[in-house]
């Protein structure tokens, strides 16, 4: 095989999604099965542009876990990468969707995911470092021995092309803020590229205010920040350029999932070469998309559906 475009590691798992919205869950009756997790669907998104795109991450050996090695196959993403733990449960996770904002959203991965298993000898360093994008999250830093392995990663990488961290803080996942602050802190001089909201930015370098997190994001040693703002539309930041894109006006279905839309546009059009106003539009475009349909992975648009957006200027 070629040197995959984008190696991604991380969370992988199922989603099952009310067919019904607007009702709590112990009033739903029937759900939709998807595969999930913030790394698995950026991979699945940058595939859909027409990227070469592996996954690193774990199952559990189920019929939940043989699933999503089949559903990464099939939306093209490579899952040689995806180790089947013979302990650990594939985990799951249910939504109740009410529109036009509220999503709450119930894990089970306990005692642990098997994402979180993931060892330092699981690893393919040569993907890692010939990949022109490595892609990881703050999440897998959150425990042994994934956070072990992400170190082990992201020395081999030696900040290579575009190493680019998500910096998807979920408290569920943590003792407290603080310990993920520790942790970021500890990663940031590997990475490139930072991506995250407003909170998320709290947390990692102790600013909201778009403008001063993305510098905080820039001083601590990557060249792109990109500060997502909600109603705000999204900034983002280099040493020389500083652009800020207003939101695409959707309807929201559901909106979990569009920040991976975002991501697997993000890395297309880094990839691409484009400028970075474009590269932005792009992906605020996908994330839109996105959260105007009910799945994530399966609801990844392809290159022609966001510039067919694009080009009408809306």
């Amino acid at each position: 095989m070629r040197i995959p475009d984008i190696v991604a590691m991380g969370r992988l798992g199922v989603d099952l999604y009310p067919l019904q919205s607007g009702l709590g869950l112990e009033d739903v009756r029937t759900f939709g099965k998807f595969l999930g997790g913030s790394a698995a669907n950026v991979s699945v998104a940058a595939a859909r542009h027409g990227r070469r795109t592996a996954l690193i991450s774990r199952v559990g050996d189920d019929p939940f876990g043989r699933y999503l090695l089949q559903e990464l196959e099939r939306l093209g993403v490579d899952s040689r990468h995806v180790a089947t733990d013979p302990l650990l449960k594939t985990p799951v996770t249910f939504c109740e969707i009410f529109p036009p904002d509220d999503f709450p959203l119930y894990f089970y991965r306990d005692p642990k995911a098997p994402d979180l298993n993931v060892e330092a000898a699981d690893l393919d360093l040569d993907a890692v470092r010939d990949a022109r994008v490595f892609w990881f999250t703050v999440t897998g830093l959150s425990q042994e021995p994934s956070r072990a392995a992400h170190h082990t990663a992201l020395e081999a990488r030696g900040r290579a092309g575009w190493t680019v961290i998500d910096l998807d803080y979920r408290p569920m996942f943590w003792p407290a803020a603080a310990d993920a602050t520790a942790q970021v802190a500890r990663v940031l001089e590997h990475a490139t590229v930072a991506v995250g909201n407003r909170e998320e930015c709290l947390v990692a370098v102790g600013e909201t205010e778009p403008l001063r997190a993305a510098d905080a994001l820039l001083e601590r040693g990557v060249t792109l920040a990109i500060v997502k703002q909600g109603p705000g539309g999204v900034l983002a930041k280099t040493a020389e350029e500083t652009t800020v894109v207003p939101p695409y006006p959707i309807d929201v279905v559901n909106g979990l999932g569009a920040g991976d839309a975002f991501g697997g546009a993000l890395c297309h059009g880094l990839l691409e070469g484009w400028d970075l106003e474009r590269i932005v539009r792009f992906a605020n475009v996908a994330g839109a998309l996105v959260a105007s349909r009910l799945e994530c992975s399966t609801a990844m648009p392809t290159t022609a559906e966001v510039d067919a957006i694009l080009e009408s200027g809306l």
